[in-house]
């Protein structure tokens, strides 16, 4: 059996017709409303036909083990077949979807189940901590040898802030830093769904950058030309900055076959969050991150002691989840993505602590380059904490601040400790950015082994790490900072991801050829510069400049043309008209933008030229 559990402000359906296996029902199962629940989607496989009592059993323990978590009024059954490829028998489904129902209400439950073999429409609005979206498969072993996510005892994760080697109460810790408080709350399931929209969503459209694709499975975007150079050039920004650290560029396929053990075990771990396929006899899956491939390239090659440690760096464009449709949102939450993909192959636990410093401050890195300020959540089992409690203190202390500490009973994923940064978004959320991970089992499953110095075979350990989150995840962050300082100032996004750098705005006819002449030497100059040579008046192109946030602005008049050099300029970072030469301003952005990638302006010059997208 498959099961997703969420736990919902509320659900809503409604059945419309019956398919060939319906069960009957009367009218008022016929649509509900369940407030504050914990809704149950379920698959009943085929696998579950062989000891239905076991599974029921087992199904109820994860779910009375969830619903004690999250408290909620209401449990409502779902059956889900999108959820298995494998579904047992419409007749053994119903059974045990019955049994399940009858099983929890004797525990003085509120229980309802939806209708078996309808067509339905639904809406569920998941709460957003995060306990509220839990996946598990359920089999007919027993509860304790199928438990994922606790210890034996049933001992939970702890949380602390640690600061200055120092491992602080969450409750009463004297918070100096407003997103920390907002991470914690989020982590620790104390903030509420507003169910608002990210301002992000209508600034993306609104500045022409991306916006849904209805013809394509929901999260997935189609992107303008602006869009795409702003894509285009955070994944340049990447690129330059795993390959100075010496990582090796590769592409690998979207596409598995989980015939393969290693993959399909690895797969396993990640849920049901998986677009899965049949082609012929073949069970395909679409990678969800690029580790299938560097895996794969990694095994199939002769790795000595001298080697390591060794990257090898993909750009998975795409990778793949089929996240909750009610849950996509934006750029903030797809179901296709790109994601900046390193894997670091390191000999010993020595090693690759040594090379996770190093991808802190490259993570920290990308956060001064985009100007947006992560709070940090670090992640390590209790038994890893114990036996390198200097390095922990170490790693935090490299943040400079304050940072979440989780300490794991016990491991529960193939990593022993992990690093995640998050930006905070308008609305007070998180939104998940740069991340590094101690990988402790994929070396053994993929079968990738090294030669020691005295030629010994063994398995490494794998560091992996996105320095700045998907590209889409950047975008976001970097929106969402816009929109808050909005408040305070006006948004812009960094000179050197500005689709528009210097906007040139003739006053007139007369002085056109001379806006012109003036931005053809700013191009030279690789600087994105265009002109708006549209029959407005001036006001209202200074107006629209702003509205596309270019960060230089040039009015070119009778004045400069007589005056020669000098030109007046207005800044937008400070709102400023500054006087200066051509060269200055050339020099300027020169400055801003200096060790950052440059593509040129993916539109024509001339705004009066442009598609209205």
């Amino acid at each position: 059996m498959r099961i997703l559990l969420i736990h919902s402000d509320h659900l809503k359906y409604q059945t419309k017709s019956k398919t060939r296996i319906a069960e009957e029902i009367e009218d008022e199962k016929k649509k509900g409303q369940f407030e504050n629940a914990l809704v149950v989607f379920t698959a009943v496989e085929k696998e579950d036909e062989e000891n239905p009592t076991a599974v029921v059993e087992n199904a109820v323990q994860e779910i009375l083990d969830v619903s004690g978590k999250v408290k909620p009024e209401n449990i409502v059954i779902y059956p889900y077949a999108h959820l298995s490829s494998s579904l047992g028998a419409p007749d053994a489904a119903k059974k045990i979807l019955t049994n399940l129902e009858s099983e929890l209400k004797t525990r003085d439950l509120v229980v309802s189940r939806v209708p078996f073999g309808w067509y339905k429409s639904f809406e569920v609005s998941c709460k957003g901590h995060p306990l509220s979206e839990l996946s598990r498969s359920i089999t007919s072993q027993k509860a304790a040898e199928t438990k994922k996510d606790e210890s034996e005892d049933g001992e939970e994760s702890e949380f602390y802030i640690l600061t200055d080697g120092e491992l602080l109460d969450t409750e009463n810790y004297n918070y100096q830093n407003e997103d920390l408080k907002k991470l914690v709350d989020y982590e620790l399931g104390r903030g509420e769904s507003t169910g608002e929209e990210p301002p992000h969503v209508k600034l993306m459209r609104e500045k022409k950058l991306a916006d849904y694709e209805p013809s394509a499975d929901v999260g997935h975007l189609r992107w303008y030309p602006k869009g795409r150079l702003i894509r285009d050039l955070l994944s340049d920004y990447v690129y330059n900055l795993v390959t100075d650290r010496g990582a090796m560029p590769v592409e690998t396929p979207i596409m598995y076959d989980l015939a393969d053990d290693a993959i399909r075990v690895h797969a396993e771990k990640f849920g049901e969050r998986q677009y899965r396929m049949t082609s012929g006899k073949k069970d395909l899956m679409l990678r969800f991150a690029a580790c299938f491939g560097a895996f794969r390239i990694l095994a199939d090659s002769f790795l000595t002691w001298k080697n390591l440690p060794v990257g090898i760096y993909e750009l998975s464009t795409y990778s793949f989840r089929l996240e909750k449709k009610g849950e996509v949102v934006g750029l903030k939450r797809l179901r296709g993505f790109t994601m900046p993909d390193l894997h670091t192959v390191c000999a010993d636990l020595d090693q690759s602590l040594e090379e996770f410093e190093g991808q802190i401050e490259m993570c920290k890195k990308t956060g001064e380059d985009l100007d947006v300020n992560y709070e940090v959540i670090l992640r390590a089992t209790a038994d890893f904490m114990q036996e390198n409690q200097d390095w922990i203190n170490k790693a935090a202390a490299m943040i400079g601040k304050p940072v979440l500490m989780e300490i794991l009973p016990e491991r529960k994923h193939y990593w022993i400790c992990k690093m995640d940064f998050a930006a905070i978004d308008a609305l007070g959320r998180p939104i998940e950015n740069p991340t590094i991970q101690i990988d402790v089992e994929s070396g053994e499953r993929f079968g990738i082994n090294y030669i020691d110095s005295e030629e010994h075979e063994h398995h490494p350990l794998i560091l992996h790490c996105s320095p700045t989150g998907s590209i889409e995840r950047v975008i976001c962050s970097l929106l969402e900072k816009s929109a808050l300082d909005m408040k305070e100032k006006v948004p812009m996004l960094p000179v050197w991801l500005a689709p528009t750098q210097v906007r040139v705005i003739p006053i007139a006819e007369r002085h056109m050829e001379y806006a012109n002449k003036l931005a053809q030497q700013i191009k030279d100059a690789h600087i994105r510069v265009d002109v708006d040579d549209r029959p407005e008046t001036v006001g209202k192109k200074i107006r629209n400049a702003g509205g596309e946030w270019a960060s230089y602005v040039i009015v070119i008049g009778d004045r400069e043309i007589e005056g020669g050099s000098e030109l007046t300029v207005n800044v937008r970072e400070t709102g400023q008209k500054v006087s200066m030469g051509l060269q200055e301003l050339i020099d300027v952005i020169k400055l801003e933008t200096e060790g950052m990638p440059y593509r040129p302006l993916p539109l024509p010059m001339d705004i009066s030229r442009r598609v209205n997208f």
